[in-house]
């Protein structure tokens, strides 16, 4: 029941408890119908929650962070809102919000989020306080685009020769920098190699940012080293060329991402997570491979991250990907079995109800993370129950859209 409010503005039915939630069916809602029986024992694990440093995951079915190409000057709109609450609305345990740019060049594109400035802090705000209400844990990934900076939205991809975004269309290609002078491909913009001075802003920028993400209410906060982006080209020697403290060896390669992790960890409340997100493989000879994810996992442990998101590739047009179901769950599954304490989480081509199962249900990963399979189905947790004959909690505006065993008039 929920409680009636000074401001009816602010009214909101109250979830007790939050949708995406396992319970087990009465027997009245056995005989009309809404479950088919009594909840599986010992219930899924996907279904089971999940501890996170202070935080508790309702279940393991989390969405994945996704451009939407949406913003303007880096700032959060109603899009946001409408788009990141279907998913919290709809029972996921946890909802990641797009790459957000540390600085106004750290944008993949114009029309990429931003949190470089505290201006944006509110509109951020708005949405993990609605996410909130449904009992949603609220992330959001933090990153540079680096060389991959300054293109074009998705939008208007394949309608130029180019990826590459003008000025006129508010790009910066004048302004994008990586740890060398090694462009992605000929379709995107010739990077100038970052000075030391460069790296130092571009460390505060991510502890900054890490800053306002706290301040806006968020849970969890995750760093992007993944997918060809910035945090990623200084980890791959495929793209690190640099001769100096920032390139060359493991060790050094892995320095800034370490130093932006130790600096986050030292702002940010002891109780909240920091999780990472990897290219686990460059999938190119020479370049980062899975012993090398392995090896940072330890030391990001060691620094305070609790959680690898474990993704590849992105960093070379080279790259020869062996895409299939699942194909990137043997590299959360490495870093789950070889780096004890270290959670870890599994994305890539998985869509079914059985394999986001199976996966957590054998132990390979923590989580799973559903990137373009919730965007089909924002209702994915529901449907997942439902095919796996588990019974949760629907949200309350929506429970007459509760798939059913049996007709019945209710």
């Amino acid at each position: 029941m929920s409680s009636f409010v000074s401001d009816p503005r602010d009214f909101y039915q109250v979830q007790n408890p939050p949708p995406g939630t396992a319970i087990e069916p009465t027997e009245l809602e056995i005989s009309q119908g809404f479950a088919k029986g009594p909840n599986p024992d010992p219930l899924p694990k996907l279904f089971q929650p999940l501890k996170v440093r202070g935080l508790l995951a309702k279940n393991r079915i989390w969405l994945s962070p996704m451009c939407m190409y949406s913003a303007q000057d880096g700032f959060a709109t109603d899009f946001h809102l409408s788009h990141y609450s279907q998913f919290a609305m709809r029972g996921a345990g946890l909802v990641m919000v797009e790459a957000t740019g540390v600085l106004p060049e750290g944008r993949i594109s114009p029309n990429c989020l931003g949190i470089w400035k505290d201006d944006h802090i509110d509109g951020l705000r708005r949405i993990v306080n609605h996410m909130h209400k449904y009992g949603t844990i609220a992330a959001i990934q933090i990153g540079h685009g680096g060389r991959k900076g300054s293109t074009i939205p998705l939008q208007l991809y394949g309608t130029r020769d180019s990826m590459r975004s003008t000025v006129e269309e508010g790009g910066w290609p004048d302004n994008v920098y990586g740890p060398s002078a090694i462009a992605y491909d000929d379709l995107h913009n010739m990077p100038k190699e970052m000075t030391i001075d460069q790296i130092d802003i571009v460390r505060q920028a991510f502890i900054d940012g890490a800053r306002r993400a706290d301040q806006a209410g968020f849970d969890v906060i995750e760093i992007h080293s993944a997918h060809g982006y910035l945090m990623f080209e200084f980890l791959s020697p495929l793209s690190n060329h640099r001769t100096d403290n920032y390139g060359g060896s493991f060790e050094n390669r892995t320095r800034l991402l370490l130093e932006i992790v130790r600096g986050i960890r030292e702002i940010l409340p002891q109780n909240k997570p920091l999780f990472v997100r990897i290219s686990s493989t460059d999938w190119v000879e020479g370049g980062w491979t899975g012993d090398d994810t392995v090896n940072l996992s330890k030391l990001l442990l060691d620094a305070g991250v609790d959680f690898i998101d474990c993704s590849s590739a992105g960093n070379d047009p080279r790259q020869k990907i062996p895409l299939s179901p699942g194909y990137q769950v043997q590299f959360a599954e490495r870093v789950k079995k070889e780096v004890p304490g270290m959670l870890s989480g599994a994305v890539g081509l998985i869509t079914t109800s059985e394999l986001a199962g199976k996966v957590v249900e054998n132990g390979s990963a923590d989580a799973v993370f559903l990137g373009r399979e919730f965007l089909r189905n924002p209702s994915y947790v529901y449907s997942a129950a439902h095919e796996m004959g588990i019974n949760i909690k629907w949200n309350n505006q929506y429970e007459r859209g509760r798939q059913k065993t049996k007709y019945s008039f209710v």
